[in-house]
C-alpha cells in the first residue's frame, strides 16, 4: 500500500532559494556576513518517490533509497549534503525477478550499514500472485554500495506466512532488532506492529515476536486498518517508533509509540502509544498524506530530520496505489521540553522555515499568537514559531518572514507593532513587511533585523511582545538578536 506525487517544476524554487541562501549567509553587496543556520532545504527533494530512507555513513555520505513508481526495482543515489540528494545521479542496484518471488510490488526499501556490509530490507510479491507480499534483504560487501554485486540473502521468515512489509531494524542497549509490519491470523486488520531481535545475521530473527501495536483508533482505520512504516529515533533516555496509519491518500498520517531505553522492549506493556496522531494532512500547507518516514540527521550533526512523502493535493482519481506522484521531503524535527519528539506540521513546499530564537532567551522563539507577534517558551502549536525567510516583498536586498501554517501572512509593523497580516498587495505593506538582514547586534553569527522604511528601528521583543523600536543599549541588542534553528 504506497503512492507518490507529482513533481513541478524547481526552477523558479531553486532561483528563489539561492537568492535566499545569500541573504542568510550575508553574502549580498554591503551586508555582513552571519552564519546561515545549519537546516536550509527546498521541498520537494525528489519527486515520485514513496517510502523514503536516507542514512547517513561515516564516509560522509547520505544514502537514499525509496519505492519507485513501477514498482520493479531498487534504486540508490548518494549525496554529501542532503539538499545534494535532488540532483544526484540514481543507480539501479538490483530488478524483480521475471517470474516466482520477489517479481512484483517492490515496495519501501531501507538501506542499513551491518557489521561492515549494507543491507537492504524491502518487500515484494510474486509474479502469480502480486499480493503476497513478504520481506526480503540484500547484501553487499562494498565499501560503496552504489558498486560491487548484491546478493540475495532470501525472505525474513515470521511466525505466519501471511502479508508482511516495512523491515526496518535499530541496536538499543547493544541488542539488534528488527521491528515490521504484518497481519496476523485471527486478527481483522490489514496490519499490525511487530518487534523481534535478529539472530545470527541480519536477515534473520530469533526468539520471542512481540505484536507492539493494533490499530483501533478511528485515525489509524479510515479506508483501511493500518499500522505500518516503523520508524525509530532514540533520545533523551527514551525510544520512539512512529508508524504510519489509515489508507494511503489524504488519510494517511503518522502514530507514536514510546518506550523507556531501559525497558524490556519485548513486553508490549513497555509501550505506549500516542492517542492522537503526530503528523497528518494539513490543507493550509497543501500537503496531504504525509507518512512511511524515516530519521537522519543534519550535515552538521546539530538537527534530527524527519524524512517523509506525502501529496500537494487531496484529492485522487481511482486507486492511490496507482497514483506516482509522492515525494520525497525533508525538515527539522523539534523536541518538546518533557524530551519528547514535536514533528510539527508537514511545512509548505519551497525553502525550510526556521525558528528564531532571541539572544537574551535560551529557550524561547519568536511566534504569532492572535495574529499578533510575540515571543515565548514552549510554542504550541509549533508551527506559531516557523517563518520562512523569504526574499523581501519590498526588494532592494531585504527580506521578508512568512509564516509557515498561514501561507501568505508575514511579520509587519504597524504603528511600531508587529503583527502577522495577510498580504494585501499594497505598497505599504510590502515596505512593512520587509527588513534589511544585519549581523546581529549582540552576537555576530546571529541576526538582526532592521525596518527597511524605518531606518534605525530594529525588530525586538519587549515584555514578550515585537516592536520596531530603536536600539542602544546592550540589552536592547541582546533583545533585538535572534539566532535561527
Amino acid at each position: 500500500m504506497r503512492r507518490y506525487q507529482r513533481r513541478a517544476s524547481t526552477a523558479p524554487v531553486l532561483a528563489v532559494l539561492a537568492t535566499v541562501c545569500a541573504l542568510l549567509a550575508g553574502l549580498l553587496p554591503g551586508m555582513p556576513a552571519a552564519a546561515a543556520p545549519a537546516v536550509n532545504y527546498t521541498n520537494p527533494l525528489v519527486g515520485q518517490r514513496a517510502d523514503p530512507h536516507i542514512f547517513k555513513h561515516t564516509d560522509g555520505y547520505y544514502y537514499f533509497t525509496a519505492t519507485v513508481p513501477q514498482y520493479d526495482r531498487i534504486v540508490l543515489r548518494r549525496a554529501t549534503t542532503l539538499q545534494g540528494l535532488a540532483s544526484a545521479a540514481e543507480t539501479t542496484i538490483w530488478r524483480r525477478h521475471t517470474s516466482g518471488e520477489m517479481g512484483a510490488h517492490i515496495w519501501a526499501p531501507e538501506i542499513h550499514f551491518i557489521d561492515n556490509r549494507w543491507y537492504v530490507y524491502f518487500a515484494a510479491g510474486r509474479t502469480d500472485d502480486i499480493w503476497r507480499i513478504r520481506m526480503y534483504v540484500l547484501e553487499n560487501a562494498s565499501a560503496n554500495p552504489l558498486t560491487g554485486s548484491w546478493t540475495e540473502r532470501g525472505r525474513i521468515g515470521t511466525p505466519w506466512d501471511t502479508f508482511s512489509l516495512d523491515a526496518s531494524t535499530f541496536v538499543a542497549n547493544g541488542v539488534r532488532y528488527l521491528v515490521w509490519a504484518q497481519s496476523e491470523p485471527g486478527i481483522s486488520t490489514n496490519s499490525n506492529l511487530y518487534l523481534a531481535r535478529m539472530g545470527a545475521n541480519p536477515w534473520q530473527i530469533t526468539g520471542t515476536v512481540t505484536r507492539l501495536t493494533v490499530p483501533t483508533y478511528d485515525w489509524e482505520t479510515r479506508g483501511y486498518r493500518v499500522a505500518e512504516g516503523p520508524a525509530v529515533i532514540q533520545r533523551n533516555g527514551r525510544i520512539f517508533l512512529t508508524y504510519s496509519a489509515s489508507a494511503t491518500d489524504a488519510n494517511y498520517c503518522l502514530g507514536l509509540l514510546t518506550a523507556s531505553a531501559s525497558a524490556n522492549l519485548l513486553n508490549a506493556s513497555s509501550w505506549t502509544k500516542t492517542t492522537t496522531p503526530i503528523f497528518t494532512s494539513n490543507a493550509a500547507t497543501g500537503q496531504y498524506g504525509p507518512g512511511h518516514n524515516s530519521f537522519t540527521v543534519s550535515e552538521d550533526g546539530q538537527s534530527d530530520i524527519l524524512v517523509y512523502h506525502d501529496r500537494n493535493y487531496r484529492d485522487i482519481n481511482g486507486d492511490p496505489l496507482n497514483d506516482p506522484n509522492r515525494r520525497t521531503r525533508i525538515q527539522k524535527l523539534y523536541w518538546n521540553a518533557d524530551g519528547t519528539p514535536n514533528l510539527g506540521i508537514p511545512v509548505p513546499d519551497g525553502a525550510t522555515p526556521v525558528r528564531l530564537r532571541p539572544h537574551d532567551l535560551a529557550t524561547s522563539y519568536l511566534r504569532h499568537y492572535d495574529y499578533r507577534g510575540r515571543v515565548e517558551a514552549n510554542v504550541t502549536p509549533l508551527a506559531d514559531s516557523q517563518f520562512r525567510i523569504v526574499t523581501g516583498l519590498a526588494g532592494g536586498g531585504s527580506v521578508s518572514l512568512e509564516s509557515t501554517n498561514f501561507p501568505g501572512y508575514y511579520l509587519r509593523h504597524r504603528n511600531y507593532e508587529v503583527h502577522v497580516e495577510r498580504n494585501d498587495g499594497s505598497t505599504q505593506f510590502r515596505a512593512d513587511a520587509s527588513f534589511l538582514r544585519r549581523a546581529g547586534l549582540a552576537n555576530g553569527t546571529a541576526v538582526s533585523l532592521e525596518a527597511q522604511n524605518v531606518a534605525g528601528r530594529y525588530l525586538r521583543h519587549r515584555s514578550g511582545l515585537l516592536y520596531v523600536e530603536p536600539v542602544t543599549s546592550t540589552a536592547e541588542q541582546a533583545s533585538a538578536t535572534f539566532h535561527p534553528e
